[in-house]
């Protein structure tokens, strides 16, 4: 029972703080995408992802990563420690892999708390102004498993 009352706050905080943050309201259109056991191979939007932006989204907070997540950031003096450290993300995931723990992290596990960044349906207690709204556009999805699978150490 307690893990679970901690999955929901996490994903209740993560909500709340994006809907604070510019530029993660907007409507858009949802890309489809293919789900090949463990990952999802192909980009969203046909195309790969700018690497500096993906590192500027993850260090700006702007898609709550590093709320949970450490990494290779020293000029951020707070990171998370509830999830994995995103160091040697390349190394441990390949590009699909990291694609599918960003659009549907829940899909491989059950009882994470990193929330769904691209899909919007089938999910529980979302708040109003997302129902409906993927959390990151599929660029923001693409820039940021760019950056993640330069990570290597």
């Amino acid at each position: 029972m307690a893990r679970r009352e901690h999955r929901i706050s996490g994903l209740v905080l993560a909500g709340a703080l994006l809907t604070l943050l510019p530029g993660f309201a907007a409507a858009q259109e949802l890309r489809s995408y293919a789900i090949v056991a463990d990952a999802i191979p192909e980009p969203l939007t046909g195309a790969r992802g700018d690497i500096a932006r993906g590192r500027a989204l993850i260090v700006e907070r702007s898609s709550t990563c590093i709320l949970c997540h450490s990494g290779p950031f020293p000029e951020q003096k707070f990171q998370g420690d509830l999830a994995p450290d995103l160091s040697g993300s390349g190394s441990r995931w390949s590009e699909g892999q990291l694609r599918l723990r960003l659009v549907d992290a829940p899909r491989l596990n059950a009882a994470t708390i990193m929330p769904s960044y691209y899909r919007v349906e089938g999910l529980h207690r979302v708040g109003t102004p997302w129902r409906g709204k993927p959390m990151l556009s599929a660029e923001q999805i693409e820039d940021i498993v760019a950056y993640l699978v330069t990570l290597r150490e």
